[in-house]
């Protein structure tokens, strides 16, 4: 028996060891250009898994991308990411998800939330705002996966629309309920 805890103590050195200067390279990189890479790239993987969310992206005043929020719970949860703020094709400022809940939950996922800003208003109330609050302000609308949204000009009725999206692990209810937003800074 303790020949094997030695082997396996062994091995994830070794594996540590090989790793390590992977970590030191992930360290030094520019978190702002990485999360931007990243946010570009989840927008991307979005357009091609969702037809629908190409037409919010060409109809939106701008779109904030959290390539990976996660979100963990048992019967208290908690979720948070990190995510940019893309308009005209640019980056325009980085922003903090965190959320909690309580009630009936167990499990843990990692997922991306896209959010489609469709208006001036609500692009102005979120980088005006110390923190945007679903619930408050712009009226927002979830799609979730197989839900019957149809996307067109006369069908655009609110401020804001979110794919969340990508889901690994089990948990259910991805909504933006008690979720606030806040600008942050990445260093």
């Amino acid at each position: 028996m303790n020949f094997t805890r030695r082997t396996i103590a062994a091995a994830a050195m070794a594996l540590a060891g090989l790793l390590s200067p992977l970590a030191v390279s992930a360290a030094h990189a520019d978190p702002a250009a990485q999360l931007t890479a990243d946010g570009f790239r989840t927008l991307h993987k979005l357009e091609a898994v969702e037809p629908r969310s190409r037409f919010f992206a060409e109809h939106a005043k701008a779109i904030l991308v959290f390539p990976s929020v996660v979100k963990a719970g048992l019967v208290f949860g908690g979720e948070t990411g990190n995510g940019v703020l893309i308009e005209q094709g640019k980056p325009h400022g980085f922003y903090n998800l965190t959320g909690g809940s309580w009630g009936l939950q167990a499990g843990a996922e990692d997922f991306g939330y896209v959010v489609f800003f469709m208006t001036d208003t609500s692009v102005d109330y979120l980088k005006k705002s110390d923190g945007f609050a679903a619930g408050t302000g712009p009226s927002i609308v979830v799609i979730n996966k197989g839900a019957a949204a149809e996307a067109d000009t006369t069908t655009l009725t609110h401020d804001v629309y979110a794919f969340p999206f990508n889901e690994k692990g089990l948990m259910a209810d991805l909504t933006l309920q008690g979720t606030k937003i806040t600008r942050i800074h990445p260093k």
